[in-house]
């Protein structure tokens, strides 16, 4: 039968598995084995289940545990990623699972969460509470802007017509400025900048950072995932004075055409958002359809699911605060609480 193993930072498998991942029609950019390193990073235990038949990899499920007095204790698949869950067969995913639920229960967890994208066909509850935007990008620039929504497409010609220029690199000094400012207008704390770093460093090939400036000064930036020909503009945003610029606009719109001709992607992916949030709405206006995301769990030692979303009463006050906070307060609190923010 099947034989579990976990894998370790370092480990020869890491080659094999990625590999694995590269071959699933269903692995991710976040199924990839070096998240292990970033998540290690940020102070979480990973426990990276892989199974085995005649010496082959044939099947994968990354795991990790998020634990704090605030937000509980869970075993995440993945955590901060969109998507997770086991790869491989029907038969190998419910081997991975059933380990899982094993290893949750041993550790006596609040609860398992495997974030799979596709429904599953199997025991354990769904919950769908976010969803994923993506679309197919056209084959040059005219053609993608025609594909956008006209509302949408209005914008962005407004946003071409502003005194704008677009840069790419790898440096997180602007681009940290830029997005800490953002999360921090919406009341969420940020991840240190050494965060970002790390996903530079592990995921060189996969990753850029895009910044729009006007005078020089950057007022939007995202940095970006590129994976089996798919862009996915992963952590983004803009100052105060992107909204009158429409900078962000300009920035998502200036991503698709660079992803396509410069980076032979053929789809795009704008993330998941709360259903009927202000970004699951925004992402609308560009025209994509929303895709439920059926998340899974199982309950260990918690009688429900934790409501997290910063629509729960108790959390308005703490957002309502921390909007108010210098950006350079927000900076040095903010990633003492995102790591748990899984």
């Amino acid at each position: 039968m099947f034989k579990v193993f976990t894998l370790t930072p370092g480990d020869e498998h890491s080659i094999k598995w990625d590999e694995f991942v590269d071959q699933d029609p269903n692995g991710s950019f976040f199924h990839l084995s070096n998240w292990q390193h970033v998540l290690i990073r940020l102070g979480h235990q990973c426990y990276y289940l892989y199974a085995m038949a005649e010496g082959n990899i044939v099947g994968v499920l990354p795991l990790a545990r998020v634990r704090s007095r605030l937000f509980g204790d869970s075993l995440i698949s993945t955590p901060f990623c969109v998507y997770g869950g086991a790869l491989g067969s029907d038969e190998v995913k419910r081997f991975l699972e059933q380990q899982a639920i094993e290893l949750a229960n041993k550790l006596q967890v609040d609860h398992l969460e495997l974030r799979y994208q596709k429904p599953q066909n199997n025991n354990l509850e769904t919950r769908s509470q976010h969803a994923y935007f993506t679309c197919s990008l056209a084959a040059n620039q005219e053609l993608i802007l025609a594909g956008i929504k006209k509302k949408q497409r209005a914008v962005v010609r407004q946003s071409l017509s502003q005194p704008l220029s677009i840069t790419f690199d790898q440096s997180t000094d602007d681009f940290f400025d830029t997005y800490s400012e953002s999360v921090r207008n919406l009341g969420t704390p940020v991840f240190a900048k050494s965060y970002f770093q790390s996903l530079l460093h592990y995921f060189p090939e996969h990753t850029e950072i895009l910044t729009v400036r006007k005078d020089g000064k950057a007022v939007s930036s995202v940095l970006s995932f590129f994976y089996k020909g798919q862009v996915l503009p992963y952590y983004g945003g803009g100052i105060k004075a992107a909204r009158e610029l429409k900078s962000n606009d300009y920035m998502y719109f200036q991503l698709m055409c660079h992803a396509k001709v410069n980076k032979e992607c053929n789809s795009y992916d704008f993330g998941r958002s709360k259903l009927d949030s202000g970004a699951y709405q925004y992402k609308k206006h560009w025209g994509m359809e929303p895709q439920l995301l059926p998340y899974q769990f199982h309950l260990v030692t918690a009688k429900k699911l934790p409501n997290l979303s910063p629509k729960n009463p108790k959390y308005q006050f703490f957002i309502k605060a921390w909007q108010r906070l210098p950006l350079s307060v927000s900076q040095w609190l903010g990633p003492m609480l995102s790591r748990y923010l899984g």
